[in-house]
């Protein structure tokens, strides 16, 4: 596999659990006989960037997932447990694996949280064994168990909302549980979203300059209005090539096909040796004919999908997106196997799909992604990101939104390094801990 040359496997990382977060689709009904290429499936998606793998899609949710208590020292908190010293969420699943923790089951008085997805088997075709059963956490997303490194991240910000929690209560003694909580997360989000901005889409971006999540840019903007996820938003973020073929673990090197759902690796090293591990390895190169095999399958998926909902070509958004159309397979792709490839199936640029041309296409200069990629997760990146109602005018500008400390925290969190030196033990000294390699230089 070609290894990005820009990329750690933080980015990919951020990038599933960021659009785990928007990007959903129910598959609870997948003994539905319809064949695949024509199975409609509906959306659990709320649009918005809100945080949900940690809070819950639904008020409902939320509530399981809440400490609830007035005792001092607890109020605001999301529950969680301790091993080893370090903060984790509660397991989903009793410890004796009869059953779903009851404070996390529907029932016919309470919602229940989503039931964790590919727990009936793992990606090598094995079944999940007890041992993963048993250490997979009650989160607010039912992908947030995918991997150890979905996990850590989901881990990461929990810690952040009780530690915020905690300091809120502090510097305010009369407030109630339920004011500490919502302050708490109000300035979670926020700062999510700064991150979003500040470290992954100047990642993303070939630009020699820095952006800032300034949300006032957004505030009388013609674009600024309700988000709305499209077909083709979820389709352009299968970005399934930055999988590396083996993730080299503090304990050994784990394959891929039995890194995903298996929490153990995590709980073993805990959160600070993870994020080392992370940022310490290249992602994949994004692109063509760089996928691992066990994930052809969803790109096989993702082809059906864009076919069923009638997705136009590849040209039809070159031009939506004021590029110009491919005239030849040689505009598309430098590479001569994909040239090759792409006229053996399409014949002329303009019959190319989508999905395929999207990933077909060389990567730009000093970016991760190929260019229309690149276009089109840089447009909805603000008018997506920047709109979220905390982020507006009326909201954003009035300190007890946040309070002033909490106004302090987000405008102090770039980075997810940031969040992470302030909630583990013993942080990692002089090792940085980003989504650019160290090793990358821009030029």
């Amino acid at each position: 596999m070609a290894v990005s040359r820009k990329s750690t496997c933080l980015f990919p990382t951020f990038a599933q659990y960021l659009t785990d977060g928007f990007i959903r689709t129910d598959v609870s009904h997948d003994d539905d006989p319809t064949p695949a290429p024509l199975k409609r499936r509906k959306t659990t998606t709320n649009h918005e960037i809100d945080l949900c793998p940690l809070y819950g899609r639904t008020p409902g949710q939320t509530r399981a997932l809440r400490l609830s208590s007035e005792a001092p020292g607890r109020k605001g908190r999301l529950k969680s447990q301790f091993i080893n010293d370090e903060e984790y969420a509660p397991f989903f699943y009793l410890p004796d694996l009869s059953g779903i923790d009851p404070a996390f089951q529907a029932t016919a008085t309470q919602e229940g949280l989503d039931i964790p997805l590919g727990l009936d088997i793992r990606a090598d075709g094995d079944k999940v064994t007890p041992e993963q059963f048993a250490k997979v956490f009650a989160f607010g997303g039912d992908r947030a168990n995918a991997t150890p490194f979905v996990s850590m991240l989901n881990t990461l910000f929990l810690r952040e909302h009780n530690r915020v929690a905690g300091e809120l209560e502090t510097r305010n003694p009369t407030w109630d549980d339920e004011r500490v909580f919502q302050t708490a997360r109000n300035v979670l989000i926020p700062m999510f979203i700064k991150i979003v901005v500040e470290e992954y889409i100047n990642h993303i971006t070939p630009a020699p300059f820095r952006l800032r999540a300034d949300p006032s840019i957004a505030w009388k903007a013609d674009w600024n209005r309700p988000n709305w996820i499209t077909a083709e938003f979820s389709l352009l973020y299968r970005w399934h090539s930055l999988i590396p073929d083996r993730v080299d673990w503090p304990t050994g090197p784990i394959d891929m096909l039995h890194f995903p759902r298996d929490n153990r690796p995590l709980l073993e090293v805990g959160l600070a040796a993870a994020f080392v591990a992370a940022a310490a390895q290249p992602a994949g190169e994004l692109g063509a004919l760089n996928t691992n095999a066990f994930l052809l399958m969803l790109e096989e998926k993702a082809v059906d999908q864009a076919r069923l909902n009638r997705i136009a070509t590849y040209n039809a958004y070159r031009s939506q997106f004021d590029m110009v159309p491919a005239k030849q397979f040689s505009d598309i792709s430098s590479n001569p196997k994909i040239q090759a490839l792409l006229q053996s199936i399409y014949t002329t640029p303009d019959a190319v799909e989508f999905y395929p041309g999207l990933f077909a296409e060389d990567r730009v200069k000093n970016s991760p992604l190929p260019a229309l990629l690149l276009r089109m997760v840089a447009v909805d990146a603000f008018s997506q990101a920047l709109t979220n109602p905390l982020m507006s005018q009326n909201v954003y500008s009035r300190e007890d939104t946040f309070t002033a400390w909490g106004r302090t925290q987000i405008d102090e969190t770039s980075t997810l390094e940031d969040i992470l030196r302030r909630n583990v033990p013993k942080p990692p000294a002089d090792t940085p801990l980003r989504m650019t390699r160290a090793d990358w230089r821009f030029g």
